[in-house]
């Protein structure tokens, strides 16, 4: 991979631990020369996950939607700052520009990036990973959902199994980068709807 999309927080108001994890994240990603793509915010841990990734040489573009492309939100320090005119096309840019993607802990924005990730490789829009990286077991819920889901018959396994979570960033990158898009079930899964 040449470059991962990471969705978080931008709230400050969080434990330190996520902030410790999402700069951990930045520093791996850049000390792998892998191009942070990322919502071009300098608060929370979108300026946390920037700042790790600038602080280890690595390279970062920032996708910022033109409303929050002001100096309070918006990092002034990337390597390149997109702006677009809405969510849509902020979200279509970044899937565009990586190869797979990293959910930190977040709330509804971060939710929104990565269902809509999900539900685009179920439907073959791509075929990149997706990882959770579970700091402080943020994601065991949502990871139990997802399980309960597939043992109710609403999302085959092998989908289930293409979102990868760590509470470890090296581990979570190692696994993504063995992924194998399941083409199999997406063939199968298509022709039962």
């Amino acid at each position: 991979m040449k470059s991962i999309c990471v969705f978080c927080g931008s709230s400050d108001a969080v434990h330190a631990d996520y902030k410790t994890a999402a700069y951990k994240l930045g520093m791996i990603l850049a000390s792998k020369k892998i191009r942070l793509i990322y919502g071009g915010g300098k608060t929370g841990l979108m300026g946390e996950v920037a700042n790790g990734a600038l602080s280890a040489g690595g390279e970062v573009i920032g996708v910022i939607i033109s409303s929050m492309n002001t100096p309070a939100l918006a990092h002034t320090g990337l390597t390149h700052m997109e702006v677009t005119p809405h969510m849509h096309a902020r979200k279509a840019m970044m899937h565009e520009l990586s190869d797979g993607y990293i959910a930190l802990p977040g709330g509804f924005g971060t939710w929104d990036e990565l269902f809509e990730t999900i539900a685009w490789a179920q439907t073959g829009a791509h075929e990149k990973p997706v990882g959770l990286l579970n700091v402080r077991n943020y994601y065991n819920s949502l990871l139990n959902t997802m399980d309960h889901a597939v043992n109710e018959g609403f999302v085959l396994a092998e989908h289930r199994q293409s979102v990868f979570s760590d509470v470890d960033s090296e581990a979570l990158i190692h696994s993504m980068e063995q992924y194998q898009y399941p083409v199999q079930a997406m063939k199968r899964w298509m022709k039962e709807e």
